[in-house]
């Protein structure tokens, strides 16, 4: 993807969901969590370049399908913009390398990425809390990266507090299915009545477990296959409602070792944990 020189670069990193529970749900039919949220090594690139002459918005190459105004990155700025009653407009370029619907995060990182960006070139000031309660707005997932530190995430994704998730690597796997988050949530067969956490560390919640995965398996072939496959080289989990799955491993070795072997069957990323959003410092 080509994109002018003057456009300014910035990352938005996947997550992974090391554990995810359901607990309950609300009235209004919204489903209660508990989960880990870890960043990982797989980005977007949000290109972003101010516009002085007016207070237009231009996303430059919107997702096939999706018209313009939908697009999470173009409704994050234009948020922003009612927000704070800014006149100073924005051009957009996305650079996507998170596969979509895979339960990775991508839509809601670039969503972040352009709040914690325009906050700064629009000179917004905005406090992060702020930032967060706009981006929960926009999605359950965009808080936890404007939050931009590894989190136990409660209720639908507004409640976050730090958890030390130790140094890993992980193998992540694309089944080439897209998995419906409304369907698996809809299934009758999920269950909706896991116990809360009393202490929520990364040591005493485990063993991990994500309560929609049974579902999944159970729709979906094609990501029980690759899950059966992932069998032999460890304990695979998936990530959000899915279709993405994920190894974990204690060295980068290990986590090349199986790469090397996976990625020439299936579509594959080997990448690190980190500990913080990539933006904390720009």
């Amino acid at each position: 993807m080509e994109t002018p020189q003057y456009a300014i670069p910035f990352p938005a990193p996947a997550k992974l969901n090391l554990d995810l529970r359901i607990i309950g749900r609300r009235e209004d039919g919204y489903h209660l969590l508990e989960s880990i949220f870890c960043l990982v090594g797989l980005y977007d690139t949000v290109y972003l370049s101010v516009r002085n002459q007016d207070s237009r918005i231009i996303l430059h190459n919107p997702a096939d399908g999706i018209p313009e105004e939908q697009d999470l990155t173009y409704r994050a700025a234009r948020d922003l913009q009612i927000e704070t009653g800014i006149k100073l407009g924005v051009d957009i370029w996305l650079d996507k390398k998170i596969p979509t619907g895979g339960g990775l995060g991508g839509g809601s990182s670039d969503a972040a990425t352009v709040l914690l960006a325009l906050n700064k070139l629009w000179k917004c000031g905005l406090p992060t809390g702020k930032l967060m309660s706009m981006g929960l707005k926009l999605g359950a997932d965009v808080p936890f990266f404007i939050f931009g530190k590894n989190a136990f995430v409660q209720g639908i994704g507004e409640h976050l507090s730090e958890i030390a998730v130790p140094k890993q690597w992980y193998v992540i796997v694309r089944p080439n299915v897209h998995v419906s988050t409304v369907k698996i949530f809809a299934n009758e067969r999920l269950t909706r009545d896991s116990k809360p956490s009393i202490m929520p560390t990364f040591q005493a919640i485990q063993p991990f477990r994500n309560d929609m995965q049974a579902v999944v398996l159970e729709n979906y072939p094609e990501v029980l296959e690759v899950f059966k496959y992932l069998e032999s080289f460890g304990k695979p989990l998936m990530t959000g409602s899915g279709s993405c799955l994920f190894l974990s491993f204690s060295s980068r070795q290990e986590a090349k070792t199986v790469y090397s072997q996976v990625s020439n069957i299936y579509e594959t990323y080997c990448v690190e944990g980190l500990s913080l959003h990539p933006m904390f410092g720009i």
